[in-house]
């Protein structure tokens, strides 16, 4: 099938420089075909989230324990709130694998028919030996449903509870990543939340940066990244709207997040780049982690009302996998915008988000930004609109001794962005920058927020209104 562009012009000039976008003619192409922005969310629970009546031999589930919802009513909430593809992730429990096979799939495939509009794949919060959780998506197949279960019963650290231990150290995990790596087709596991139990700024415990890496040389087709953006959004807000000033941010009870982020990926220069660095493709992701709704009492907000990842993909479930695999990803929180392209390119070279470019110091590197604002209001009834754009650029060092402190001093913001800046064309505000001649192996990625001043993502206070602190992240164009 041909694709469709619309076209758009920038001027390139050498050196590090901001170009108006009209001056010489060049085009700067957004392409417009198969493949769209298509809005997700990777951590959703149901009601087969249970809680465990451990008086019973062997334990009982007691549905709607820890989560409220029918599979169906999140898919329509999904809908509702503008999603294209949602993944159900119950977290186990002891014999859980048995439940979600006999019960929780089945209604998947009836929310499935229920609800067409998204798609939604089949998954759970797995329970990581030695750690914490992350969201197991499992490609859409006959097998789906068998691919779980063999998962869950032979790995899920909560399977066996209350004797979790058996199953709680690093050797589990990595025996676990590499019995995934062979599976046909592979699944995906995100880290969730990776720093909420972290008590003080680039100090973890359970899930660790060392950990992370472990996982994905083990495993390098499941590992794609972590959860930037997470969920309990909703934690400072009482059921009536009014703010809870005593309530932390995402239930980040130890170290809070910066602007809603979770430091490991918020800290310019922090693990995240760290681990980019390294010469690692590491994705971010946002999420709502909905188990029920702010309204009822709860932390959350609904799938897609608060925090969106959109990949670009065909609106078909392999497409969208691989799209998510591939880290052709950006996320953003209160709809602040639908659309950002981010490309690097180089005489006829061009590599967009996720993908790579090698610089062969024929001409300078060109990154070309674009982004689009919603038309309607969020769902907070406002419409926010972007106060700035962050360039950021960082390279992959030979030496690692820095990346051991999980920190990558050479990671910068190399070009803000103010309204002034950019230019309308279309429904899409369009920028560009040029990198010098000689720029090393690296990458770049991009950022902006509703925050004119806040140069930097603050730390969250108690209380905080997340509708007021806004942000959007692209992932990485990697430049060889």
């Amino acid at each position: 099938m041909i694709n469709r562009y619309t076209l758009f012009f920038v001027t390139f000039i050498s050196g590090c420089s901001t170009h108006s976008p009209q001056s010489q003619n060049e085009e700067f192409i957004i392409p417009e075909g198969e493949r769209t922005w298509l809005a997700g969310d990777h951590h959703i629970h149901g009601k087969y989230s249970a809680k465990w009546n451990l008086e019973t031999s062997p334990p009982t589930p007691i549905l709607f324990g820890d989560a409220h919802y029918f599979t169906a009513l999140n898919a329509t909430m999904a809908k509702m709130h503008g999603l294209d593809w949602m993944v159900t992730t119950d977290h186990g429990g002891p014999g859980h694998s048995k439940l979600n096979l006999e019960q929780a799939y089945p209604e998947l495939l009836d929310s499935r028919k229920a609800v067409p509009q998204v798609l939604q794949f089949y998954g759970m919060e797995f329970d990581m030996p030695s750690a914490r959780h992350g969201s197991l998506i499992i490609p859409k197949s006959e097998k789906e449903a068998a691919q779980l279960f063999e998962i869950e019963s032979k790995f899920n650290r909560r399977e066996v509870s209350p004797h979790e231990y058996l199953r709680g150290t690093q050797a589990f995990m990595l025996k676990a990543l590499e019995y995934m790596q062979t599976m046909s087709p592979k699944p995906i596991l995100a880290v969730n939340h990776p720093s909420r139990q972290a008590p003080k700024l680039n100090v973890f415990t359970k899930v660790t940066p060392e950990k992370m890496r472990q996982w994905q040389d083990a495993a390098p087709d499941v590992i794609t990244g972590m959860t930037a953006i997470p969920g309990h959004q909703a934690a400072s807000i009482n059921p009536d709207g009014s703010n809870d000033p005593t309530a932390e941010r995402a239930e980040y009870y130890g170290y809070p997040t910066h602007g809603g982020t979770d430091q490991m990926s918020a800290i310019v220069g922090g693990v995240w780049d760290s681990l980019l660095g390294e010469g690692r493709k590491w994705s971010v992701t946002a999420v709502s982690d909905s188990h029920a709704h702010y309204t009822e009492g709860r932390t959350d907000f609904w799938p897609g009302e608060y925090a969106k990842t959109y990949v670009y993909a065909k609106k078909d479930y392999a497409s969208v996998l691989e799209a998510f695999r591939a880290g052709n990803v950006f996320i953003t929180t209160g709809d602040l915008i639908d659309s950002l392209f981010v490309s690097v390119s180089q005489g006829e070279q061009k590599a967009q988000i996720g993908e790579s470019l090698t610089n062969n110091n024929s001409a300078p590197l060109v990154v070309n930004i674009a982004f689009k604002t919603p038309k309607q209001k969020n769902f907070n009834g406002d419409s926010p609109s972007v106060a700035r754009v962050d360039l950021i650029y960082g390279e992959v060092l030979k030496d690692k001794k820095f990346i051991k402190q999980n920190i990558n001093p050479t990671t910068k913001v190399v070009k803000r962005f103010y309204p002034k800046d950019w230019k309308e064309q279309g429904d899409y505000q369009v920028m560009s920058f040029t990198l010098p001649l000689g720029t090393k192996k690296g990458y770049i990625r991009v950022r902006g927020t509703n925050l004119l001043n806040e140069l930097e993502p603050e730390v969250d206070l108690k209380g905080e209104n997340p509708w007021d602190d806004l942000w959007f992240y692209s992932n990485p164009v990697y430049i060889k």
